[in-house]
């Protein structure tokens, strides 16, 4: 059988599973996709429908060491801002909410999230509400969290 791999893109990135302690390592994703410019990011990944994503944890050799990690388990997948590639004009037209979570884990995790909705249904509510996408995104000063929708406890606008 031939492999046929598509050209990949590892970003650092920390997990946070169900089970053990944050891990620090590297996702990989798609170099090119057809709905946007650019390399895949890790929302973009993470909310295709495969159930598992390759995580090399970090100190691992390459080649070995890569887990397949089950999307339903991960609580959060965080990655640094510059390595998401958040496009400036969609941004530069989009709401910023205060976010704060508190996550199934017990933790809690505040940042801003991306409003590109309607100004008419433009709250926390409706952000939370409007995609059935598994994984959204919070933004801090350094990083991007992707956080698994089915783990967060609850959220509080922070406007």
């Amino acid at each position: 059988m031939t492999d046929f791999a598509l050209p990949r893109l590892a970003i650092p990135a920390q997990l946070l599973l169900t089970e053990g302690p944050e891990r620090r390592g590297e996702i990989y994703v798609m170099e090119r996709v057809p709905q946007h410019a650019g390399h895949e990011t890790p929302l973009d990944m993470l909310n295709r429908p495969e159930g598992f994503f390759p995580f090399r944890p970090a100190g691992e050799r390459v080649g070995g060491g890569v887990l397949l990690v089950a999307k339903a388990r991960t609580i959060r997948l965080s990655a640094p801002r510059q390595a998401t590639d958040e496009d400036p004009a969609r941004l530069s037209a989009a709401k910023m909410a205060g976010i704060a979570l508190t996550l199934a884990d017990g933790s809690e995790l505040s940042g801003w999230a991306t409003l590109e909705l309607p100004t008419h249904h433009s709250r926390l509510l409706d952000y939370l509400n409007a995609s059935t996408d598994p994984f959204f995104a919070v933004t801090t000063a350094e990083q991007v969290h992707f956080v698994n929708r089915a783990h967060v406890l609850f959220a509080r606008p922070e406007d």
